[in-house]
C-alpha cells in the first residue's frame, strides 16, 4: 500500500479506499516513496482517465500521482484544477478566484503562475506546516473545510460532515463560534464567487 492519499491538511497518507481525483506537486517520491512535500507550486487536481493515457504509478522520475477523496479535499489540501485534462472547470476557478479575491484582483489575463504563489502562501507555512485561519460560521460556501475537535469537517447543506479516507460521517449542526478553517483563504473566496466543489456525499 502506497503513501499517496493525501488528506484535508495536505498530508500523505495509506489507506485502502480509493479516490475520485488524482493530483500533482512534481516529483516527490523515490523507489516508491514520498521524500518531500512538494517539488513546485503548481499543485494541480486532475481527473483520473485522460485521452486513454496510461501511467504505472510511481514510476522512476515522472510526476508523483496522488489521490484525494473529493475535489473539497483536494482544495483544502492547496490544490486547484489542472489547465490541461480539466481545462472547463480550471477557467471556471480561475474567474471565480479573481472575482473573488479582489485584494489581489487584476482580470483574466492575470497568470496562473501568480494564483499558485497566493494559493502557495495561504497552505503552508516555512516549516511546511498547514496554514490555517479563522472566521464566523455564518456565511461560509459549501465545501469549506473547518477543523473541529481535531477532526476536518466539510460544510455541505448547512452542516458539517466528519472527513474519513472513505467518506463522511457524524453530520454535526454548524456552531455559532468562529471556527478554524482548514482550506486556503483565497480558495474558501473563489467559492463564495460561484465555484462550487465536488463533494462525495
Amino acid at each position: 500500500m502506497l503513501q499517496n492519499r493525501v488528506d484535508p491538511w495536505g498530508k500523505f497518507i495509506k489507506t485502502s479506499a480509493r479516490g475520485l481525483w488524482m493530483g500533482n506537486r512534481g516529483v516527490i517520491h523515490v523507489d516508491k516513496k514520498i521524500k518531500k512535500a512538494f517539488n513546485h507550486k503548481a499543485w494541480i487536481t486532475c481527473v483520473l482517465e485522460f485521452k486513454e493515457r496510461r501511467r504505472e504509478v510511481m514510476t522512476p522520475g515522472r510526476w508523483t500521482e496522488l489521490f484525494f477523496l473529493d475535489e473539497a479535499t483536494a482544495f483544502a489540501a492547496g490544490h486547484r484544477p489542472c489547465f490541461e485534462c480539466r481545462r472547463d472547470d480550471a477557467k471556471r476557478f480561475k474567474a471565480c478566484w479573481i472575482n473573488g479575491n479582489p485584494t489581489h484582483q487584476f482580470n483574466l489575463k492575470t497568470s496562473v503562475k501568480f494564483i499558485d504563489e497566493v494559493i502557495h502562501s495561504e497552505r503552508i507555512d516555512r516549516d511546511h506546516k498547514k496554514i490555517t485561519h479563522q472566521a464566523p460560521a455564518s456565511g461560509l460556501p459549501e465545501g469549506t473545510f473547518f477543523l473541529l475537535d481535531d477532526n476536518a469537517y466539510v460544510l455541505v447543506k448547512g452542516r458539517l460532515h466528519r472527513w474519513t479516507p472513505f467518506g463522511y460521517e457524524n453530520s454535526v449542526a454548524l456552531p455559532e463560534s468562529p471556527l478554524t478553517i482548514l482550506t486556503p483563504r483565497s480558495i474558501v473566496n473563489a467559492f463564495r464567487a460561484g465555484y462550487v466543489p465536488q463533494v462525495k456525499m
